[in-house]
């Protein structure tokens, strides 16, 4: 793997990981805080996000990456 497809690996897999955190936090701002459904709405986004930034990984490594991930 090159030094460029490792960069690429990190950089989505910190990107999957702020989903992560991102999303629960909107949520339960939204319902715990009061915050209106805006807060709902962006969460979900960004948990649909989250399902999806995995599967931009380098096909040969996406399962270890995943892995390590979970």
């Amino acid at each position: 793997m090159s030094l460029l497809g490792i960069a690429r690996s990190l950089v989505l897999f910190c990107l999957a990981g702020l989903a992560e955190i991102g999303c629960g936090y909107l949520v339960w701002k939204w319902l715990r805080g009061g915050k209106g459904i805006f807060f709902g709405l962006a969460g979900g986004l960004i948990l649909f996000l989250y399902g999806v930034i995995p599967t931009l990984q380098n096909e040969s490594y996406f399962a270890r990456i995943y892995a390590a991930y979970v």
